[in-house]
């Protein structure tokens, strides 16, 4: 019989090619989904007993004709008859799989159906100028073919050439598609969007050695065999339960995901829900150290393991987007905008249970071997602190497993933290002062500083570090954070210690002005302050309000500054118990006085890592002429 496709549009087709699907090459996604939906339907039927064949061991098979310039698809699902070609290919509105999940929603809700047979096989008009269907039904009636050029025109005939169960597909490439005739750009479609189809995939063979029997003699030659080339793996490490699985298991699918990767990961955490969607999934911690860029080796999203993206943005939390692994779900809609992802409520469930998951993890892994995560803290801590800053959810778990080093190497949580400094870190108004460093090496002489008080310095050194300090300090009671290098140890803890002071009043204001003087330098402000006569003479600091600023702007925030650059600005902590300050009061040549005061700054610069080019050539230069005095 002849016909015309129930279309309301004149021609369909050129629609399809241009405006359906933005990307040509998921045509084959599509094929492949559809045969792997008939084969599915079929081991439905047969195992609740409405499809009475043996089911055996289908595969599904890709076929490249160069010579002909033909594609072909070969299934051996429940095929179709002459009345379902008619109904599912020729009535565009209507979806084989939107009928077939009506009539078995009950018994086929583990079958995992795909359900988007209809409009996908109409994808093939991208890269086809005419296309056959050769089915033939597991129904005891006749093969059809099915034949269409991509006008509204079709034919639809009895045929005796097919005579075992399933449906065949045969695109005749068009001319501006002919790259699709290529094994290499199969292959490389194959191994993107169905490298974990639930049927194997059969394309082309590929020979294997087989292994010698026991007592061969030593010249003897092992025998060949053409074997299928199967292209996937149908039973991927996140389809199964938990307890099949074990480390090795884990780490061997983390590298089948990611050829190309050689470490191992940290650590996964197994995602399987079935209320109130349907998600399951592994996702990986790998090491991160500080780097908050990671674009390669993305989590990829699947539907009933057809490969959709790896562009997870809005599905994932932001702060998980530095994860690697796989997420499943068939509620997860297929070919639509970011946009409408992002406002999807299924998404935003499956995006707060993520979060729920993952904190439950590091609940688990500390409290299991809380060594081990002490080890792996430095490499994971990007996610958590990022994590803290941008879910609430998170962050109200966060003190149960976010850990908070020390200089020293020890790792507290939030408790351990409190409970250790408070003794000791708390100033005249009560309030719990944390101290830490962002550079070991770098602020080594103010942590000195604040060691010889008995005070402990956390390392806290990852990019976000200003972000996260400003939410601990809005979200908990009387406490503050400050650099060890943002302000003398004397005043960054106040204590209600009586300073005493060697210089009178006006010996202070003789000294300052001095230091101004020699200085004058608008970058630093000059502060005296009585401290005890060991400590150095000249401390360069830099208050933390105006340091965390620059720090929000260098990592994205900062508010209302974001405009232009902070001016640098500084305090120079001049101690006025020192013997250097005495010193200089005694000094009456004022050239003499105003190098000591020039060398005095430099040494402390240096202390800061703030002496550099030119400045530094002549702190060198000038030092060694004093050797030689």
């Amino acid at each position: 019989m002849k016909g015309n496709i129930n279309v309301s549009v004149e021609n369909i087709f050129p629609l399809i090619k241009k405006f359906l699907y933005s990307d040509h090459e998921i045509f084959l996604r599509e094929l492949v989904s559809n045969a792997t939906d008939a084969t599915l339907k079929l081991k439905h039927l047969t195992s609740i007993g409405e499809a009475k064949v043996e089911y055996g061991n289908p595969k599904i098979e890709v076929k490249i004709d160069k010579e002909n310039k033909k594609l072909h698809i070969i299934d051996q699902g429940l095929g179709m008859t002459a009345e379902e070609v008619e109904k599912y290919i020729n009535q565009v509105a209507f979806s084989g799989a939107e009928e077939f999940l009506e009539k078995y929603k009950d018994s086929a809700k583990d079958s995992g159906i795909i359900g988007h047979f209809g409009l996908g096989f109409y994808s093939a008009f991208m890269v086809a100028e005419k296309v056959e269907i050769i089915s033939k039904s597991y129904k005891d009636e006749p093969a059809v073919h099915w034949i269409c050029d991509g006008s509204p025109e079709f034919t639809l005939e009895e045929t005796t050439v097919k005579t075992d169960r399933g449906t065949e597909i045969i695109l005749h490439i068009a001319e501006d598609s002919l790259e699709f005739l290529e094994e290499n750009k199969i292959r490389e479609l194959l191994t993107k969007y169905n490298k974990f189809m639930p049927v194997p995939i059969k394309f082309g063979t590929k020979t294997e050695t087989l292994p010698l029997p026991e007592g061969a003699a030593e010249d003897a030659v092992a025998e060949t065999v053409e074997v299928d080339n199967i292209v996937n793996n149908p039973t991927p490490a996140w389809t199964k339960a938990p307890s099949e699985l074990k480390d090795e298991d884990y780490k061997a699918f983390y590298h089948e995901l990611y050829p190309m990767q050689f470490e191992e990961p940290l650590f996964n955490i197994h995602l399987n829900v079935d209320y109130p969607f349907n998600l399951t999934g592994i996702l990986y911690f790998p090491k991160l150290s500080n780097n908050l860029n990671i674009e390669k080796d993305k989590i990829q999203l699947y539907q009933n393991q057809v490969f959709v993206t790896d562009e997870v943005k809005g599905i994932v939390p932001d702060f998980l987007m530095l994860l690697r692994g796989v997420i499943d779900s068939p509620d997860i809609p297929l070919n639509v905008s970011r946009s409408y992802l992002q406002a999807d409520g299924a998404v935003k469930k499956i995006s707060s249970y993520i979060t729920k998951k993952v904190a439950d993890k590091m609940v688990s892994l500390i409290n299991e071997n809380r060594e081990d995560y002490d080890k792996k803290w430095n490499d994971i801590k990007i996610v958590i602190e990022y994590g803290m800053i941008s879910e609430e959810k998170f962050f109200e778990k966060s003190d149960k497993f976010a850990l908070y080093p020390t200089t020293d190497g020890k790792y507290f949580l939030w408790n351990e933290l409190e409970e250790k400094i408070k003794p000791v870190q708390t100033d005249k108004d009560g309030n719990l002062v944390i101290l830490y460093a962002t550079n070991a090496d770098e602020q080594h002489s103010y942590i000195q500083s604040a060691k010889d008080k008995g005070y402990e310095v956390l390392i806290l050194d990852s990019p976000i570090v200003p972000h996260l300090i400003q939410k601990l300090e809005t979200s908990k009671e009387k406490i503050s954070f400050a650099r060890v290098d943002a302000d003398h140890i004397n005043n960054l803890i106040k204590k209600d210690e009586p300073a005493i002071s060697k210089l009178n009043e006006t010996e202070k204001e003789s000294l300052k002005k001095n230091v101004e003087e020699s200085i004058n330098d608008t970058k630093f402000t000059v502060q005296l302050e009585d401290l005890d006569s060991n400590d150095a003479p000249f401390t360069i600091t830099q208050p933390e309000f105006m340091r965390r600023m620059k720090d929000m702007q260098a990592t994205g925030g900062g508010g209302m500054f974001g405009m232009g650059g902070f001016p640098e600005m500084y305090n120079l902590v001049v101690n006025s118990n020192s013997e250097f300050a005495s010193k200089i009061l005694a000094t009456e040549n004022a050239e003499e006085k105003n190098a000591q005061i020039k060398h005095a700054l430099d040494l402390a610069k240096l202390s800061q890592n703030l002496l550099k080019g030119k400045e530094l050539t002549e702190f060198i230069q000038r030092s060694y002429k004093q050797l030689e005095k």
